[in-house]
């Protein structure tokens, strides 16, 4: 796993539960437990973590975050657990735990997982990216995690994109985002997306599962949903992959379950970059679940 002999104890934070255990360093996982996250009292937030790793006083604690920290600043955002924004939470925990704290994004931390101990193992160049109920990703190159101003490197889902133009909202699927611009892939490329995508297109209000389902049935409208999917988030990656030289691009989130999905992605994207590529660039995570902790070990 890496050259540290001594386990790390990892918790990956998420806007509804915790998942910690101890990550010992040939990558087997013990003492795993989930808790839910107190979302809205930090003080609940820093006793909950705090009781979670009482045992383990001699561990340090890495976290992979549904959410950023400021490489710099070392300031936390995170939509989903708003009683951590504005702090700078490695120090607050540092202090009430006497430990070394390292944080890193969750899709960064699954990034970094696939690229020593899962798909993109034997690459240089890996672009992680997550297809869950939003769009996410990371940056690794020589099994180096790189990082930037904001902690915002791998954003591959974010930057207006399709186009904003007036009177065109029928033709144009180009959806407000949660970032404050108009247009990102991030408003049609997660499960969520793909939801509103198929509502523009004169669907019926349905889930991704359902949609998807319809698509593998041949209904005509859910097949123009998936089509409209493949081309606007094929261009997004194919971008991505012209601009960080990425060999592979395993794939998280519920999206990635969908294998057909990820193959039609994968194809489309290939025709899109300038190399030739004929091996496999789009591919499910083999970590599953597991990818989070792993990679906050690695951090």
């Amino acid at each position: 796993m890496t050259p540290q002999t001594k386990p790390v104890f990892c918790a990956d934070i998420g806007g509804s539960f915790i998942d910690c255990a101890i990550v010992r360093h040939d990558g087997t996982i013990a003492d795993r437990q989930k808790l839910p996250t107190p979302i809205h009292d930090l003080d609940m937030f820093l006793a909950t973590l705090e009781e979670a790793t009482a045992i383990h006083d001699d561990l340090d604690l890495h976290i992979a975050l549904a959410g950023l920290q400021d490489p710099e600043s070392g300031i936390c955002t995170a939509a989903n657990i708003p009683c951590i924004n504005g702090v700078q939470l490695a120090r607050r925990l540092s202090s009430t735990l006497d430990r070394t704290i390292r944080i890193g994004n969750d899709a960064d931390c699954f990034a970094l997982a696939e690229a020593r101990m899962g798909a993109g193992r034997s690459h240089r160049n890996v672009l992680g990216i997550i297809l869950g109920t939003g769009v996410g990703g990371g940056l690794v190159l020589d099994g180096r995690l790189i990082t930037s101003a904001g902690g915002l490197t791998g954003e591959w889902g974010h930057g207006p994109v399709i186009p904003h133009l007036p009177g065109m909202e029928s033709h144009i699927p180009c959806f407000p985002c949660g970032c404050g611009q108009w247009g990102c892939i991030d408003t049609i490329g997660g499960a969520r997306g793909l939801e509103r995508l198929h509502a523009w297109n004169g669907g019926e209000k349905a889930d991704s599962r359902a949609i998807l389902a319809a698509w593998r049935q041949g209904d005509p409208l859910a097949r123009r949903t998936i089509e409209h999917y493949v081309t606007y988030v094929s261009a997004a990656l194919a971008l991505a992959v012209n601009l960080t030289g990425a060999t592979i691009l395993p794939v998280g989130g519920g999206l990635s379950n969908a294998h057909d999905l990820i193959e039609a992605l994968d194809h489309a994207t290939k025709k899109r970059i300038l190399r030739d590529a004929d091996a496999t660039l789009l591919t499910p995570s083999r970590l599953g679940s597991d990818a989070g902790l792993l990679g906050a070990a690695f951090l």
